[in-house]
């Protein structure tokens, strides 16, 4: 039994152009700590569109702008490091890109390829997204919503900072689960 209520489809074809609702949308990583628990965060600021082609999903288009300096990992120290130049050193890079370069589709499965650019080196990435569904909300906006995620390295990027445990391993994992969940309005 689901533990949220299903899914509505308000719309048959959710082509046209939209803007991210960042009120209603999560962007967020899940990392590993000392080789025994996750950490989670998110950003709190951000801004995008989609341009979104049913027909032709290759014509599809992203764009995604996520302020570094609102990282949240539920913890004030913490978050201070990871702004700080360990990691993004949001002071000269705070500002994290990603823009799409392909779009393919498989029914409600999205696989979205674009240049990630984090600090100052730019990789190719690969996000699935599955459609969760669409809505016409109390205020007129048809919404359409996505959950996708994707693993990268973050050493690939300049994020290299770490420490070595007793027990071996390290502080923080190499590897960092990327987290998408996204409500867009379409533009009218």
């Amino acid at each position: 039994m689901s533990q949220f209520d299903a899914p509505t489809i308000a719309i048959d074809n959710i082509a046209g152009d939209y803007t991210l609702d960042t009120a209603h949308s999560r962007l967020g990583f899940v990392a590993r700590h000392a080789m025994v628990t996750k950490v989670r965060g998110q950003f709190g600021a951000f801004e995008g569109t989609a341009t979104i082609d049913t027909e032709t999903p290759a014509n599809s288009k992203v764009d995604l702008t996520i302020d570094v300096t609102s990282v949240d990992t539920g913890n004030e120290d913490r978050n201070g490091h990871v702004k700080s130049g360990d990691f993004f050193d949001t002071e000269t890079y705070p500002s994290i890109r990603f823009v799409s370069t392909d779009v393919k589709r498989d029914g409600d499965d999205w696989a979205i390829t674009g240049d990630l650019t984090i600090k100052d080196v730019t990789k190719s990435v690969t996000i699935d997204f599955e459609q969760t569904g669409s809505a016409v909300d109390p205020f007129g906006n048809t919404r359409v919503g996505f959950e996708g995620e994707t693993t990268v390295n973050r050493k690939d990027f300049g994020l290299t900072w770490n420490a070595a445990l007793e027990t071996g391993g390290v502080l923080v994992s190499d590897k960092v689960k990327l987290e998408f969940d996204i409500s867009a309005i379409k533009s009218v």
